[in-house]
């Protein structure tokens, strides 16, 4: 079945559409394979948010398999371990072939660390490598976020040959420490022997939640000039990310790592689904699009693009300065990028957390009454 052409003029034009969200009744269903039959989807992201709706509002799908866990004694944290990457497990088994026919740079399913362990370097290692066990799929990514303890669990799970996804990243200063972290996880991955073709990275960049958190501190200046600035910040930033991107690649450190068979650590736009209906709910697919990038999206945005996205080819590149004054301006209002991500990135570990903590209580109310 032909899939609709917005959706196929990206796929042309180098963007990798990548579904943000999973649960079991998709999988089964044949849903997800249909995705990528007729909708260009070439990966798969999950969070724990996505995690808590989905076993939360699947009681039936997963219905099963609590019993049994519930039977054998389970407790909580191995119950949603269990269901968690046996989905991920299912799901990579769907996108084989596109991570096959992709050379393996598609068909990624991503499984995240338990959020709790975003200040834990040594437990969020540990557990990235669990996961990557448990899982035992070549096409899964495991995900970190980018805090300061995450820094130094990147480098050690890529060392170690594990494909990462790196995520909450907002400030394109941190960009560059993440991508510090994946090169010295790889010149040590190389220095053990590791074959560097085997492993594969994709940082992910949040874009929407920037805006939501701008433009509330533009409508409460109130004026003319700070009115002009809404809706600018996310999408500036995410495109000076890239810029940074593009540059990392001509350094002699990536360029000796390249010699040795190492891929590029792809940047993934995240949080796409518009907050605000003000904004045309297109905007960051169509505002973001660039060769090589990933763009991770809600069932809703995909179908949004698929109806009615407008491609207008490389909307990226050459548009740093462009950019970098759009924060120039939202600076003289007394708004800093800094200030802005740093609040953001302390905003999407609670965020997760709390998902986390409300899928545990769901889970065990279910355990203790089966």
């Amino acid at each position: 079945m032909t899939s609709p052409a917005p959706l196929v003029e990206l796929t042309a034009l180098g963007v990798s559409i990548w579904l943000d969200d999973l649960d079991r009744h998709r999988i089964d269903s044949g849903g997800l394979a249909q995705l990528v039959d007729t909708r260009c989807v070439r990966g798969v992201t999950t969070n724990p948010s996505i995690f808590e709706k989905a076993i939360s509002g699947g009681a039936a799908a997963y219905a099963a398999d609590l019993a049994t866990l519930s039977a054998a004694g389970a407790d909580v944290d191995s119950a949603i371990r269990r269901l968690t990457t046996d989905d991920v497990r299912a799901a990579c088994d769907v996108l084989y072939e596109v991570w096959v026919a992709s050379g393996h740079v598609d068909g990624r399913v991503s499984i995240e660390v338990d959020p709790r362990l975003a200040d834990d370097t040594e437990a969020t290692i540990a557990q990235a490598r669990s996961l990557w066990s448990t899982v035992d799929r070549p096409n899964a990514l495991i995900k970190i976020p980018a805090t300061k303890a995450g820094l130094p669990a990147i480098t050690a799970t890529i060392a170690a040959g594990i494909s990462v996804n790196v995520t909450l990243i907002f400030a394109v200063e941190r960009y560059l420490e993440v991508v510090s972290a994946f090169e010295e996880g790889l010149q040590q991955a190389a220095a053990a022997g590791r074959d560097l073709a085997a492993i594969h990275s994709v940082a992910s960049f949040f874009v929407s939640r920037v805006d939501v958190e701008v433009d509330a501190r533009l409508d409460a200046l109130g004026t003319d000039e700070a009115a002009a600035l809404r809706g600018r910040a996310a999408i500036a930033n995410a495109r000076l990310a890239w810029a940074a991107h593009i540059a990392s690649l001509a350094t002699p450190a990536w360029l000796a790592l390249a010699d040795q068979g190492a891929h590029p650590q792809r940047p993934l736009w995240a949080s796409t689904g518009v907050k605000d209906p003000a904004y045309l709910d297109t905007r960051y697919v169509i505002d973001l699009a660039v060769d090589g990038c990933v763009n991770t999206v809600p069932e809703p945005t995909l179908e949004a693009v698929a109806d009615h996205g407008l491609v207008l080819g490389d909307t990226v590149t050459g548009m740093a300065i462009e950019s970098a004054a759009v924060w120039q301006d939202l600076a003289r209002l007394g708004i800093n990028e800094s200030e802005v991500c740093e609040k953001l990135e302390v905003e999407g570990v609670a965020k997760f957390i709390d998902s986390w903590e409300s899928l545990r209580s769901t889970v065990a109310r279910v355990l203790d009454a089966t």
